[in-house]
């Protein structure tokens, strides 16, 4: 790294302690901006690096809410609010137990770029809690909601940070923080929050976007090798939102998903995944992938174990971050997989990238393949601002257009940096250079 680079991250280093995920987000962007970097006297002036690195403002706070056994539970809220240079901050809010500083500060930074990649005019930002929703009551997950949005609402709106969903955040979590948000700031404000109901401001595909858009995104990758998704068999970690549409989309591309997991272990199913039992399972029940098992002839539940054992031509990794390790890559790759698109923010650690890239495996960063979420946040928020619904294909049509222009561009900017073919290097350099030329021509803020 050069001198000048180092200095910038070993400052970073010193000012956040123990932010692992953090740091490890940053090291990446700047490994693979450093040419651009070196070679634009304007960004090393302006301090544009050290700038981005630095939230424009971090949030935390106290979420005190009464359980049903009327116990007062503490858990501790966030908002970090990374970077406004193209709009408003945008990004969701993950309610789980390992919420940390690190994790949303990790999040914030990734959302800058993924963002921006988007060209939908939206900043980064990242929130949420370590409370963990599993398990609760409705009405216990209603009072942590009005709770953690009466100290959130004074710094959110439609034109200065609009949250979202994330991993413990679905369409009950929105609907009880936007109900807090109406009561304490005395007006109807769809755009300020995203995900909502189709009844009440929400967009319809929303609900839809990070899986389809993931797959749209894999579906260019692999068109750029002159193959495609048919008659492929597709692995895929986690069984959330993202997992379950990711998985409708592969079937309806003439793909077989035979793998889904959670905290508690993996399901192979050499039959395919059945998308209808897995959304009753996992949206109406709120079970977990062993009742799927259960339910399903020759489906087998392997307990503690991850999906990547299993043999596949294409890995969709949607559950958490740094999920997928070197070893598992090279399980991969012995297993037959050639392209990995992530699903989630930033499931591979360092060294499995390394791994992947050195093996020549098509692997696209999360900040380019997972940005159908955000991007279609994006259009929810338009609807709302036109007082519009727009048909479901009009969005989806939209979504496809938008993942298949961030696919483009990563690849173009990879072959300007010489590095063809590395969406690594096109996503971080493409979305990096969007904001800075914007910071640039906005002064010092």
């Amino acid at each position: 790294m050069d001198s000048r680079l180092e200095k910038i991250y070993d400052e970073s280093l010193r000012r956040n302690p123990a932010q692992p995920e953090f740091q490890q987000a940053v090291l990446e962007v700047i490994e693979s901006v450093e040419p651009l970097l070196l070679a634009r006297k304007d960004y090393a002036d302006a301090s544009i690096l050290a700038r981005i690195i630095e939230p424009e403002r971090q949030l935390m706070f106290r979420v005190a809410w009464q359980d049903d056994n009327n116990v007062i539970q503490v858990n501790r809220g966030y908002r970090v609010q990374f970077n406004s240079a193209l709009g408003p901050y945008k990004g969701g809010l993950r309610f789980h137990p390992s919420v940390n500083l690190s994790v949303i500060k990790f999040l914030g930074f990734e959302q800058i770029f993924k963002n921006a990649l988007t060209q939908q005019g939206i900043g980064g930002g990242k929130g949420g809690s370590d409370f963990d929703p599993h398990g609760k009551s409705d009405n216990e997950v209603m009072r942590f909601c009005q709770a953690y949005m009466t100290e959130l609402f004074r710094h959110i709106g439609a034109d200065c940070d609009v949250p979202a969903g994330d991993i413990g955040v679905g369409g009950r979590e929105i609907g009880y923080l936007y109900g807090q948000y109406k009561r304490l700031a005395n007006r109807n404000e769809p755009g300020v929050l995203t995900g909502k109901g189709i009844g009440w401001g929400g967009s319809l595909a929303r609900k839809e976007a990070t899986g389809y858009g993931l797959v749209a995104f894999a579906d260019a990758m692999l068109a750029h090798k002159q193959e495609s998704f048919a008659g492929k068999t597709v692995l895929v970690s986690g069984s959330g939102n993202v997992a379950i549409y990711a998985i409708e989309r592969v079937i309806a591309m003439g793909a077989k998903p035979v793998t889904i997991s959670d905290s508690s272990g993996a399901v192979y199913d050499p039959d395919g995944i059945d998308v209808e039992l897995l959304k009753q399972v996992k949206e109406i029940e709120r079970g977990r992938v062993a009742d799927y098992a259960a339910r399903r002839p020759n489906a087998e539940f392997r307990a503690g174990a991850k999906v990547w054992s299993v043999s596949g031509d294409i890995a969709l990794p949607c559950a958490t971050q740094n999920e997928v390790d070197a070893q598992d890559v090279r399980e991969m790759i012995k297993n037959g997989v050639i392209l990995i698109a992530e699903g989630a923010n930033m499931p591979l650690t360092p060294e499995a990238i390394e791994v992947a890239q050195e093996a020549k495996l098509m692997y696209a960063p999360g900040k380019a393949a997972n940005a159908g979420g955000v991007a279609t946040s994006a259009l929810e928020m338009q609807q709302n601002a036109m007082l519009q619904k727009w048909e479901f294909d009009t969005v989806a049509n939209k979504l496809d257009a938008i993942m298949l222009n961030i696919h483009d561009t990563c690849l173009t900017t990879a072959a300007e940096m010489g590095c063809p073919d590395n969406y690594v290097v096109g996503a971080n350099v493409a979305g990096f250079k969007a904001v800075a030329d914007a910071m640039l021509e906005q002064g010092v803020f």
